[in-house]
């Protein structure tokens, strides 16, 4: 079983990890938006849309299911929760 090491960020915060991913938990919490479909996803996911500029429910229906998951962060089990946000909007996924 692998060992946390105690760990800082550049902002100061204190936090422990096991693995070697610099993401500091405590900054990913203050990041997490309170609302929007974006406050339903996890971090990887949330990072992921994020660094393809889709931070619209709009921009995410250009997207087709298969594009979504080529995405480092999004699996399977993301697209759900994005499924209904979408469809809560009347908007769906980009077909092929």
């Amino acid at each position: 079983m692998p060992t946390s090491k105690r760990r800082i960020c550049s902002k100061g915060h204190k936090f422990y990890k096991t693995s070697d991913c610099p993401t500091c938990p405590i900054c990913e919490k203050e990041k997490k938006p309170g609302t929007g479909f974006l406050s339903i996803l996890g971090s990887p996911a949330r990072r992921a849309l994020e660094r393809e500029g889709i931070a619209t429910l709009l921009k995410l229906s250009k997207y087709s299911e298969e594009e979504l998951l080529t995405l480092h962060g999004i699996g399977p089990r993301t697209l759900p929760k994005l499924r209904n946000a979408l469809r809560e909007k009347g908007l769906s996924f980009r077909k092929k």
